[in-house]
């Protein structure tokens, strides 16, 4: 057992959405977040899955600088008009938003794609579970199914092994003063190589824990994800 196991540390989370993309590979006339789903807007089913958490405290949605479609009233949700040009600027630009509402360098915060809405509240809470304790946090994630190829030139170069691959999903777990460090550390090069907040700890020489998620749990990036979504969402209700 460890010391983290031995002396539970007290749990404060916040959720941070990067919400300013325009989401150019879903064929959309705007911000594919914005496009209903369901019956409403993509990003407030996830919302709806964060504010059902008891153990999120507050939520930070950072939106581009000029973004009027939504307005909020909701003492637990900011919307912060801080969105940056890439993923991770507006994470970084976040985090400091959330300093700003009070939160600690010792407080976890919860990452999460707006585009990813079929999070569910039960999928949250088993993260949290898993990284509560961990001195590093961690992300949730699905083992990968499907048989693996290396390309060259349009045709198959190698199979690869799959024993040991998992696809990255999010809500992405770490400690709000770790995180931010390790995207300051990259912040000089634009976040060149920084996917995901994952792999800004990985950058670092941190190892996050890897937590398994769910396949329905994807991000709405292609046109026909939409039609997905909108099924999976509708057999929930």
């Amino acid at each position: 057992m460890s010391a983290f196991e031995n002396n539970p540390i007290p749990v404060r989370c916040h959720a941070l959405l990067p919400c300013a993309g325009t989401g150019s590979r879903a064929g959309t006339a705007g911000p594919k977040q914005y496009q209903t789903v369901a019956g409403m807007p993509m990003v407030l089913h996830t919302l709806a899955a964060f504010s059902a958490v008891p153990r999120v405290k507050q939520t930070v949605l950072v939106v581009a600088p000029d973004d009027r479609f939504l307005s909020v009233d909701q003492p637990d949700l900011l919307l912060a008009r801080c969105g940056g040009a890439t993923r991770a600027h507006s994470v970084f630009n976040g985090l400091d938003a959330l300093r700003a509402r009070g939160a600690a360098d010792d407080d976890w915060v919860l990452v999460h794609d707006a585009a990813r809405c079929l999070i569910t509240p039960q999928q949250i809470e088993a993260l949290i579970d898993a990284c509560r304790n961990d001195p590093v946090g961690g992300l949730l994630a699905l083992k990968l199914p499907d048989t693996l190829k290396t390309e060259r030139e349009g045709r198959v170069a190698a199979t690869v092994d799959r024993s040991d691959k998992w696809l990255a999903q999010t809500p992405q777990m770490f400690r709000l003063g770790m995180l931010q460090s390790a995207l300051a550390a990259q912040a000089d090069s634009g976040f060149a190589g920084v996917t995901d907040e994952a792999s800004a700890m990985e950058i670092v020489g941190h190892r996050p824990l890897l937590v398994p998620g769910s396949a329905q749990n994807f991000k709405v990036t292609y046109p026909e994800d939409f039609a997905l979504a909108e099924a999976i969402l509708s057999s929930r209700t």
